[in-house]
């Protein structure tokens, strides 16, 4: 499913048109976005959450030469599924 199927059906089962489908799916990312870049969490209960995790500093291998490389500390975003969906996948 991509963003254009997404916005169908949610369309479809809210009983929205497909542009204020789009718009109310947009601002979810956009909460989601803007809460993880302050360094926040979403939770959604049931669904699962959504959090900024700190990779550390590390020392990695150029495949091609073998050359020892210092990769930087940095931020990535986590998501973790709650209980409903991890039932409704399995």
């Amino acid at each position: 499913m991509n963003k254009q199927d997404l916005i169908a059906h949610v369309a479809d089962e809210a009983k929205l048109s497909k542009s204020e489908a789009e718009r109310a799916l947009n601002a979810v990312i956009s909460g989601v976005t803007t809460t993880l870049a302050a360094g926040g969490t979403v939770a959604l209960t049931g669904f699962g959450a959504f959090s900024v995790t700190k990779r550390a500093a590390r020392v990695s291998r150029n495949p091609q030469n073998g050359e020892a490389i210092q990769v930087p500390e940095s931020l990535a975003p986590k998501f973790k599924p709650g209980s409903n969906l991890k039932a409704a996948v399995a």
